[in-house]
């Protein structure tokens, strides 16, 4: 029985040719009304890309027979709503990547020093601390940029990242917002961050620094945005400012 179980589950689907797709979405009932055209959409985006904005206009998701009056232009135009509507939110979000970076190095390497962002005790999570850091260490390592190239030439006898205006310039908006997410509650930097961008206080910024950081990587990678329901919660109660 075990075995003629697994044998069920095996994978059976074969690749099938853009004729072959197109008559196989006309047969579960989606409106195809010039299949040529329909094809060269098929050819340039991927029928698993596609199926996820014309999911929701099935009827039967197991079977995936559509529903009645079911298009293929609907599903193009599903699609190019989401690439522009990844664009749109890519330029917004790198002003806010750009204003965050230059805030933590502003404001934390003059309360504390150029290398705030290796002091344990500043952090209430080592462990994701060490995580960070080592993700920083591998971006540095590739970086080609010639001020870190040089500067790690220069002080090669110094074991330490260069300092934050130069190390942090390297790093990924979502390594910036866990670093501020795991500063202590204590640290005066951490109020005035969230202020500047008119949250009530430090505990609100976090939890949109990282669905922002989610957003921007589905941005970066070309995953549908458009109906996607995020992880993770948001706090309210946040009015963030233009940072143009």
């Amino acid at each position: 029985m075990f075995l003629q179980s697994q044998l069920e589950n095996i994978f059976t689907k074969e690749a099938k040719t853009i004729e072959e797709q197109v008559a196989l979405l006309q047969n579960r009932g989606l409106v195809i009304t010039n299949p040529k055209i329909a094809g060269k959409y098929l050819l340039n985006i991927s029928y698993y890309r596609l199926g996820e904005y014309w999911y929701v206009m099935q009827s039967d998701k197991e079977n995936h027979v559509f529903k009645s009056n079911s298009n293929f232009e609907d599903v193009i135009a599903l699609y190019n709503f989401d690439a522009e509507l990844r664009l749109l939110l890519f330029d917004v979000i790198e002003k806010i990547e750009i204003s965050l970076r230059t805030k933590l190095i502003y404001h934390l390497s003059l309360e504390f020093n150029p290398w705030w962002f290796q002091n344990f005790e500043l952090f209430t999570d080592s462990r994701a601390l060490v995580k960070t850091l080592s993700s920083l260490e591998e971006e540095i390592a590739r970086t080609k940029d010639k001020a870190i190239r040089n500067h790690l030439k220069k002080h090669k006898d110094i074991k330490r990242f260069p300092p934050a205006w130069k190390s942090l310039e390297q790093t990924s908006f979502g390594s910036l917002s866990k670093l501020y997410g795991n500063l202590k509650h204590k640290t005066t930097s951490k109020d005035k961050i969230a202020k500047e961008y008119g949250a009530v206080n430090h505990t609100y910024l976090p939890s949109w620094l990282q669905s922002i950081a989610q957003i921007r990587n589905f941005c970066a990678h070309h995953t549908r945005l458009w109906n996607k329901n995020l992880p993770g919660t948001v706090k309210l109660r946040l009015y963030m400012k233009y940072c143009g």
